[in-house]
């Protein structure tokens, strides 16, 4: 019989956690932290269940928005558990049961040795007679953040990250009292109805939000980060307060939010998507994402474009813009190269011969018309190699165009269905459902062909249509549970893409930055940060963008035109000099001038690579607002910290930057790039901060800062 009063101790010098088994086995998460740290004190009275599940039988004790205080989840009794190193991993195994059901739940923890990290999810199993309907099932609960302290909630902020195609990663903040306020008073109650929920939609798992929330102590600086390490739309997360604490529930698809419901037969098992929760003592939410950023680089399939970071030319953004030709792609292939370029990637409408290149796809053959000399498409590849790079193509392979000779030569099966009927979408275009093998072998022959027969070694797989809720292609299956199973086809397919190709580097494309993601990050090299042209509105997306992505996956277009003033040709070039190089614009019209400015951003670029693997982020002007006229990213290596700043408008031209991380010590201070640039800098080591004047604006500059004394007085 479990003790009551037993406590199940588990993590290692970087995290550990605390859960109660209580009364009749009923385990609680009931502490999150550094060892030996205490945040208030352990709360043996956690409101929340350690794992939370409704059915169609068996919902909520009490009603609202949240879909947290569930009947079956406050049923469930520790039965056992286990601790097991996994590599570099520690495991911590919690199996739950409820008997009138049948159900047994493993809540499985997983934290990398000297992380702050807790990775999550949850196996379900029907042990019982009858089928079970699961309309939610949690990945996470934590219903502990703010311990027992009542005061802390009301110096706790919410933060959370709009995503809108051209305004990626805008990250907003406010009280947690806003959506949870206090209820004290004569009468009061532990339990409300209300919380803040964020939820996804649809195909794309990043279109209005990121699937990342956070909660942050104003005071102490104390924060927890999560995301959902899911590549589509069906997620959710829910942060409230529940018996004077607060919680966080992190999900994948749900009823509520998304019509999801699974139908558990007797023997039959359920895995819930992952989820990873950050946390920091006391260095606030920039120290949560470097948690984060460590992570997420700890958990992503190898690829050795995570070390080299080639820079990539590409020809559509402020460019051909989807019309590539011939005549058009061999200067700029000459340009591209001259400028330092590695890879040449032929964006949208290389397989079409009108210009029908949106419901035109799905076959992926090259067209003759745009490519009309003997050798086709082959005479600009050749090229490519001959310059010394390595050429790429642009593939949007869910979609299949109803102009494509593909749309009537796959069986129905093969594509998103509802009501027994094909879903068209996005003015002529369906969806394959990678569930299906015809749907795979024809993909896998596209990209046989395209890599393995022509030698294209760059692959920018791109998604640019929502066919909404999902598909119902099985007897009695909700849409959003079939959108879930062509999701993880997906993640497999793509498994076994790099299997068979593992020097293929692959971009992760969705209208810019709409799938933007850990499920697909942890398998592809780059993430395409947005489609923005304008190069005053990239600044602020350009900056936020290591809050979702590490730094050497994030590909950031730098689009030099023929019109911008030298200023301008050096910001949009600033702009990736942290991330991934994403070279496009149309260079080979360039000034002698201009194209110096491009040629010696991609020589400093080159010059500082190799730190970027390395380096963690941080915000020296806070999280990057959308209309702020000052912007600021720093990524910091041990040694050494970079800083980009951008300067697009206003009248103040002077900011002091904070950079807390190198309190005390001597530093160097060097403009990087532009050359010619008239920024100038005071470092002072007794308050951390940089004071930077940019006379002028729209302005930016790349900086790096050496220290000169490690030490830290």
């Amino acid at each position: 019989m479990t003790d009551p009063h037993e406590t199940i101790r588990w993590g290692h010098d970087a995290l550990e956690m605390e859960i109660a088994l209580g009364e009749q086995g009923a385990p609680r998460l009931v502490r999150i932290g550094a060892p030996g740290e205490r945040n208030g004190t352990p709360r043996p009275g956690a409101p929340l269940p350690l794992v939370e599940v409704t059915t169609a039988g068996l919902g909520r004790h009490w009603s609202g928005r949240h879909l947290i205080n569930t009947v079956l989840g406050g049923r469930l009794r520790h039965r056992s558990h286990r601790a097991a190193r996994d590599g570099d991993w520690h495991v911590l195994t919690v199996e739950l049961h409820e008997p009138e059901t049948g159900l047994t739940a493993e809540a499985v923890y997983r934290s990398p040795d000297g992380l702050p990290v807790l990775r999550s999810e949850v196996l379900l199993r029907n042990d019982g007679p009858r089928t079970l309907h699961l309309e939610s099932v949690g990945s996470l609960v934590a219903g502990c953040l703010t311990g027992g302290d009542p005061a802390a909630l009301d110096d706790a902020d919410l933060l959370w990250a709009e995503n809108e195609w051209f305004a990626e990663c805008r990250w907003q903040r406010r009280p947690l009292r806003v959506s949870s306020p206090d209820r004290g008073g004569r009468f009061h109650t532990t339990a409300g109805r209300s919380t803040h929920v964020v939820a996804g939609q649809g195909v794309w798992s990043s279109c209005g939000q990121l699937p990342m929330g956070a909660l942050t102590d104003r005071a102490t600086g104390r924060t927890w980060l999560w995301q959902i390490e899911h590549n589509g739309g069906g997620w959710r997360w829910e942060c409230g307060v529940r018996d004077d604490t607060a919680y966080a529930a992190l999900y994948g698809p749900d009823d509520a939010d998304h019509g999801w419901r699974h139908p558990l037969e007797p023997g039959a098992e359920f895995r819930t998507v992952p989820v990873a929760l950050a946390f920091c003592a006391d260095g606030g939410p920039d120290g949560a994402f470097a948690a984060l950023t460590r992570y997420r680089r700890a958990t992503r399939r190898p690829h050795l474009d995570h070390r080299r970071l080639p820079v990539i030319f590409n020809d559509y953004m402020n460019c051909l813009m989807g019309d590539p030709t011939t005549a058009k792609l061999l200067p700029l292939v000459d340009a591209a190269a001259e400028a330092g370029a590695e890879y040449f990637v032929i964006d949208a409408g290389w397989y079409d011969d009108g210009d029908d290149w949106w419901s035109s796809v799905g076959a992926w053959e090259p067209s003759a018309s745009r490519f009309p000399g003997p050798k086709g498409i082959h005479e600009v590849l050749d090229r490519i190699r001959e310059c010394g790079m390595v050429p790429g193509l642009w593939l949007e392979p869910e979609a299949v165009g109803v102009h494509s000779p593909v749309a009537g030569s796959l069986p129905e099966e093969a594509y998103f269905r509802r009501d027994g009927r094909r879903v068209e979408e996005g003015g002529g275009r369906y969806h394959l459902d990678l569930r299906h093998h015809a749907a795979r072998a024809h993909l896998d022959a596209v990209v046989d062909r395209l890599v393995g027969d022509w030698g294209i070694g760059y692959l920018k797989l791109d998604h640019n249509t929502d066919p909404g809720s999902g598909t119902s292609g099985r007897p009695g299956e909700a849409p959003a549970a079939g959108l879930l199973g062509h999701n993880r086809a997906q993640l497999d397919w793509l498994d076994g893409i790099l299997d068979r190709y593992p020097e293929l580097v692959i971009e992760n494309c969705a209208s810019g930055g709409m799938r933007m993601d850990h499920a697909l990050l942890s398998r592809l090299q780059l993430q395409s940060t947005s489609d923005q042209q304008d190069l005053l509105r990239y600044p602020p997306i350009a900056a936020a963008a290591p809050t979702a992505v590490t730094p050497e996956q994030g590909a950031v277009w730098a689009y030099p035109l023929p019109d911008d003033s030298p200023e301008e040709v050096a910001l949009t070039m600033v702009c990736a000099l942290l991330g991934r190089i994403h070279l496009s614009g149309r260079l080979a019209e360039l000034s002698p001038e201009q194209r110096d400015l491009v040629h010696e951003a991609v020589a400093v670029y080159k010059s500082i690579r190799a730190d970027l693997p390395e380096a963690l982020p941080a915000w020296p002007l806070g999280l990057p607002g959308w209309e702020d006229p000052w912007t600021a990213l720093a990524l910091h290596t041990p040694a050494t910290t970079y800083v980009t700043a951008w300067r697009r408008s206003g009248g103040e031209t002077v900011r002091d930057l904070d950079l807390p991380h190198l309190a005390g010590a001597e530093v160097r201070v060097e403009v990087l790039y532009p050359p010619s640039s008239r920024a100038a800098t005071v470092w002072h080591p007794d308050t951390a901060e940089l004071t930077l004047t940019l006379p002028t604006a729209p302005s930016a500059v790349l900086l790096r800062l050496t220290e000169l004394s490690p030490e830290r007085s």
